[in-house]
């Protein structure tokens, strides 16, 4: 098994532990290293706002945990430090949004990472950008 492979591996271990995860329907749909693609079904009753959008704390959530597995797809275990979204649209088809995290500088202490979430009809909705606080080692962890 291949260093990403194991990492992977952990990764979705601690993912089907969390509840956040669970509760907004997040799945991960690839794990590469040094990027994440994730994805959220749109469900009414969980992910919209008081005007039928797609709530933008739903998409900063999404957002932050596709940061979160770049960063772990590396090997590092690291928090959020700050993060810039810019909502720039919402989307046209209320089916399944995707984050794509990539990481632009990985530091010792700090990793920097661009996001972008689109629709499942490439309607771009969202670009941010990351800092994260690089804590620990994913590989020294015993998951």
């Amino acid at each position: 098994m291949t260093k990403i492979e194991e990492r992977e591996k952990a990764i979705r271990k601690i993912w089907a532990a969390n509840a956040l995860m669970q509760v907004l329907k997040l799945e991960i749909e690839e794990i590469r290293e040094g990027k994440a693609t994730l994805s959220m079904p749109i469900d009414f009753e969980i992910h919209t706002n008081h005007w039928l959008g797609v709530h933008g704390g739903a998409l900063a959530t999404l957002a932050d945990s596709a940061c979160g597995i770049a960063c772990a797809s590396v090997g590092k275990i690291a928090q959020t430090l700050n993060m810039n979204i810019n909502y720039i649209s919402n989307t046209r088809s209320m089916n399944r949004v995707f984050a794509t995290a990539e990481i632009v500088h990985d530091g010792q202490s700090t990793i920097n990472l661009r996001v972008k979430i689109s629709d499942d009809v490439d309607t771009l909705m969202c670009d941010a950008s990351a800092v994260y606080f690089v804590s620990g080692n994913l590989d020294d962890m015993k998951v």
